[in-house]
């Protein structure tokens, strides 16, 4: 690859398309521009950033199944700010891996048809992927594609920790904790090592509308807040996160909800607004005098802060904790909040820096530290492309 080629990554969620749009340069990737496609908004349009500038674009394409026109049409408008002639491939973030795929891979058409077949375990976000991965092949047939895996980074975990207290003929047919959230840990794991060695034994919290957290030791997955599917772990803006089974017993068997029901419920009426009544966005709770939001916030901040703590003892210690993604990045309330829940480690915050966001809120005086760092997952899928695509 020449270093004027360019390279597309697409992190598909499960009603929105983050785009990056970034230059080879030699073996590194170099983000030369953004760009964000919300489904859930009519009419669409692409938001765009280039260097100071941003840009929000109208698409007229109507939403199809196979996304064809979308996806055209996006070309065409990205194609007003830079030469996209020059786009040689495309790195796609793919939520689930299973165990086959613990590495970025090359998108064939025997790795698509291996892909697909894992959606029974990632039903709501496997499917989006796959889309933009067909349509850009029927679209643009001559752009290489390669796909990056959430689930990779946590194959490092042991197997005793992975395991559900189950019959072990389901372990073995795949029913197990994966983990999520794992290209925003890479990315992290990554910034510590450069701004943060000495701190070996460290929980991140990715917290967004989505939300987990991840033990690392050395950089290493040794723990995951998430397990078998993306609804497990701590409280979402929508989803509940641990729920003991019996509810769902219940919910199916007192209560004679259909399956449908129950998965509308555990992924889009449950968590921050299940819990308020109010939002799902905890920018509006804090704002929120209410007795509900403010419980939503406290129960948040509440497993988040348990969570940390068991993920002590199976890490064997801690030095550090981090923040990361949307919440853990902007909202200095949230990371108060849970550093007093944690006060009795010995984790002290700056106030002053926590209000600020600085990259480090903990005190001198305090026993861990406190981080904050900002999470790049594109950046992780242009650079594990390159990895397996190679340069010319």
């Amino acid at each position: 690859m020449s270093s004027t080629d360019l390279l597309l990554t697409f992190n598909t969620g499960s009603s929105t398309v983050k785009i990056g749009i970034f230059a080879i340069d030699g073996a590194e990737a170099r983000r030369i521009g953004k760009g964000v496609i919300d489904f859930r908004t009519e009419p669409l349009s692409l938001g765009l950033t280039k260097g100071p500038q941003t840009f929000e674009m109208p698409l007229r394409a109507e939403v199809t199944e196979d996304l064809h026109g979308v996806i055209d049409e996006t070309f065409a408008r990205l194609a007003d700010h830079f030469d996209m002639t020059a786009a040689r491939a495309a790195g796609h973030r793919v939520v689930h891996g299973g165990d086959r795929f613990t590495r970025a891979i090359v998108l064939d058409d025997t790795a698509i048809d291996a892909v697909d077949a894992l959606t029974p375990l990632a039903p709501l976000h496997q499917p989006q992927a796959l889309r933009f991965i067909r349509a850009l092949k029927h679209l643009k047939p001559h752009l290489a594609q390669t796909a990056s895996f959430d689930t990779a980074f946590h194959a490092t975990q042991d197997d005793l920790v992975r395991r559900f207290a189950i019959p072990r003929t389901l372990h073995d047919e795949g029913i197990k904790r994966y983990g999520f959230h794992g290209l925003s840990y890479k990315f992290i794991a990554g910034e510590l090592h450069r701004k943060a060695p000495r701190a070996a034994k460290v929980v991140v919290g990715h917290l967004g509308s989505g939300a987990s957290l991840c033990a690392l030791d050395d950089g290493v997955s040794r723990d995951c807040s998430m397990g078998f599917s993306t609804l497990d772990g701590i409280p979402m803006a929508t989803r509940p996160g641990w729920l003991d089974p019996g509810v769902i017993l219940h919910l199916a068997g007192q209560r004679k909800q259909s399956f449908k029901e129950i998965e509308d419920l555990l992924y889009h009426r449950s968590g921050l607004l299940g819990v308020s009544g109010i939002s799902a966005d905890t920018r509006d709770l804090l704002k929120d005098g209410r007795l509900e939001a403010r419980q939503a916030i406290d129960l948040f901040t509440l497993r988040i802060a348990g969570e940390i703590g068991r993920m002590a003892a199976t890490l064997g210690g801690l030095d550090a904790i981090v923040f990361t993604a949307g919440i853990g990045e902007h909202q200095p309330e949230i990371r108060a909040s849970v550093a007093k829940r944690l006060s009795w480690l010995g984790l002290a915050t700056d106030e002053k820096a926590n209000a600020a966001n600085d990259f480090t809120i903990s005190t001198r005086e305090s026993r861990i530290a406190a981080h904050v760092i900002a999470t790049d997952e594109e950046q992780i899928i242009a650079e594990e492309a390159l990895s397996v695509l190679g340069s010319d």
